[in-house]
């Protein structure tokens, strides 16, 4: 059930990036970074969290990416997301739209570009 209370709805960051797709963390394995709770899905992936957040935290402190490079903060659904040199993208994605398919129309470099020009953490 997702934590509306944790970064990513309670999906464990780390499972982005080492296992087949996002799976849903434990308040049992929770680590805070800038602020953030995030709920881990085992010890180990806690382990590796602490060890360096920055590498699994979502850009844009998990906003929508195709928001941001518009200069919108849209809503993200943490099961639509896209992994770019080592980076973490999260989309909208609702009955009327996934962002993540009009991120993928666009020139993928140029649009990062634009997102870290509007972000301001």
């Amino acid at each position: 059930m997702p934590d509306s209370q944790a970064a990513l709805n309670g999906y464990c960051p780390v499972a982005y990036f080492v296992a087949d797709g996002p799976l849903m963390g434990s308040a049992e394995f929770a680590s805070t970074h800038n602020g953030n709770t995030y709920h881990l899905v085992s010890a180990d992936a806690k382990g590796m969290f602490d060890a360096n957040p920055d590498k699994y935290v979502p850009a844009y402190d998990g906003a929508c990416a195709f928001g941001m490079s518009i200069g919108e903060n849209f809503p993200i659904d943490p099961t639509n997301y896209k992994v770019v040199n080592d980076r973490l993208f999260l989309f909208l994605k609702n009955d009327e739209t996934d962002a993540l398919e009009l991120w993928n129309k666009e020139n993928e470099a140029d649009t990062i570009a634009k997102a870290d020009g509007n972000f301001s953490s």
